[in-house]
């Protein structure tokens, strides 16, 4: 497939944007976040990958931004919110590129269609990378909580639950208090990111699967957890995630220690999405990963 924008058809018959980018050797395929967030996110991935051979794609989900939005309220269309259906998504995706022995980077939510990806699909994998994603879900809900704790006060946290209870979420006081998290954990830099003059994410999608938002989850992944498969993940994996994420970075280090051929990296100055807030320092470390695999170096030797 060539350079530039493309709508696949699905065999279910909805559509997906994707988009390619870079020439060269070295295939790139990115996952978004959200869930129901999109691809505008990669946009800058093979500028800042320039110096290597890489070809970077990158598509929006179903029921995100720009592709096919199907009515999520209608029974007909529920099948579709799970994993399952999101991964299986992936994998058609990556037939219809022609991509194999590619590098697949999951963001976030991608991250963990990422894994899953790894663990069922592995044997098209030359690469993994799983950005600001750990492996369960639990840990990272401890954390934010944690988190919240540690920046508001004994009454502002008590205002947040009391507005999760009652399920006031356009409560006014309340989004002030997210978006104080937001700046810190999620998106430190958002100046860098995209502009919209209406919001991109799929709300019924995110809410679904997370909630209302980062910091509060109340959807259906609350009680995914893959920790009893991290150490069957065997294709090399970078960890990359910023040195303010919203995940755990103990529980990272521990994934670290089980995947057989792996590399941990953090971001500094960087949150959740830490690709946005420090793109210099987060291609660094991306483009070394690659290159390093790429050539059968350090500790990827084995594989």
């Amino acid at each position: 497939m060539n350079q530039g924008s493309h709508i696949l058809t699905l065999r279910n018959g909805f559509h997906l944007f994707t988009r390619i980018m870079g020439t060269g050797s070295i295939k790139l395929l990115c996952v978004h976040g959200g869930p129901g967030s999109n691809h505008e996110e990669f946009e800058n991935f093979a500028q800042g990958l320039a110096k290597l051979p890489v070809q970077v794609a990158m598509y929006d989900q179903l029921g995100s931004f720009y592709s096919d939005q199907p009515d999520f309220d209608q029974p007909e269309n529920q099948k579709f919110l799970n994993i399952e259906y999101f991964l299986s998504e992936l994998e058609e995706v990556r037939q219809q590129l022609g991509w194999d022995h590619f590098y697949l980077l999951g963001h976030s939510w991608g991250g963990l269609l990422a894994q899953e990806y790894a663990l069922k699909y592995g044997q098209h994998l030359r690469g993994l990378i799983i950005m600001s994603m750990i492996d369960n879900i639990p840990e990272y809900i401890e954390h934010i909580n944690y988190l919240r704790d540690q920046t508001f006060t004994v009454s502002e946290v008590n205002y947040m639950k009391d507005v999760e209870k009652q399920e006031r979420f356009s409560d006014p006081m309340y989004n002030q208090l997210v978006q104080r998290l937001y700046k810190i954990y999620v998106m430190r830099h958002p100046e860098n990111g995209p502009r919209h003059l209406i919001s991109t994410n799929a709300t019924a999608v995110y809410n679904h699967f997370q909630g209302n938002n980062e910091f509060v989850m109340t959807g259906s992944l609350k009680t995914w957890d893959n920790r009893s498969q991290t150490s069957k993940i065997t294709v090399p994996t970078l960890l990359t995630f910023g040195d303010h994420d919203t995940m755990p970075l103990a529980v990272a280090a521990r994934m670290h220690q089980q995947l057989p051929h792996s590399r941990f990296v953090l971001t500094p100055d960087g949150g959740h999405c830490h690709s946005v807030d420090n793109p210099t320092a987060f291609f660094q470390n991306l483009g070394d990963f690659l290159s390093d695999v790429d050539n059968s170096r350090k500790e990827f030797q084995s594989c």
